[in-house]
């Protein structure tokens, strides 16, 4: 059993790097052709591995499109799971943020912010990927729901307040990333301030009381 873990190693680790590789040479393709016009032949070649090959990793032009995507989804998942169990919600799904963020930073296989924005407009601009990215968020916010339910000691389908909680905390998150989107390819520290500013935003409509009264142009 000792012998054999070295060579498991290697190969897991050889796994990997074939699997990085193909989401890199699919991203940089759907980049330059856009993702209609590229095949999974087109893909694997870059790589220098069989269709075959490509298949034992991804489903399809679709699973390696959203790959990266899908990996920061499952972080920020267990990210908030491991958050100190008397941390109220939101702290604890926006503390889980930025731990993901600064992960992905210190990470350079994961990709600049400017190749974030780029996968980002690509998913946008095509129905298909646009479909399918929000069914995987679909998926990602039962999850988190039922992870702040557990943390909370609540029946997720008896009490509402863990899915109201994390819907509204990704549509902050998701207007802060639209304003980070469409001011370029900025860094994890200008994303961190857009939040930051999103949330100070939120905070004070919640303050104001604009559920019953509305809010007012400054």
């Amino acid at each position: 059993m000792e012998h054999g873990a070295p060579a498991t190693g290697l190969r897991e680790r050889k796994k990997e790097r074939t699997r990085e590789a193909l989401i890199d040479a699919a991203l940089d393709l759907f980049w330059r052709k856009g993702y209609d016009a590229t095949t999974i032949d087109e893909i694997a070649a870059a790589v220098d591995v069989s269709r075959r090959t490509f298949f034992r990793y991804f489903a399809g032009k679709e699973d390696v499109a959203l790959a990266r995507a899908s990996e920061v989804e499952r972080a920020f998942v267990d990210a908030v799971a491991e958050r100190p169990a008397g941390e109220p919600p939101v702290v604890a799904m926006r503390t889980a943020t930025f731990t993901v963020m600064a992960a992905l930073a210190d990470d350079p296989k994961r990709g600049s912010s400017e190749a974030f924005v780029r996968t980002r407009r690509l998913i946008e601009e095509n129905p298909h990927l646009m479909a399918a990215s929000l069914r995987h968020a679909m998926e990602t916010e039962r999850l988190m729901t039922a992870v702040i339910a557990r943390r909370q000691g609540v029946d997720l389908h008896a009490d509402l307040r863990a899915a109201l909680t994390v819907a509204c905390f990704n549509a902050v998150s998701r207007v802060a990333m639209d304003e980070w989107n469409e001011r370029g390819a900025l860094g994890t520290p200008e994303l961190a301030a857009v939040l930051e500013d999103a949330w100070g935003a939120m905070g004070d409509l919640v303050d104001s009381g604009w559920l019953d009264t509305g809010w007012k142009s400054e």
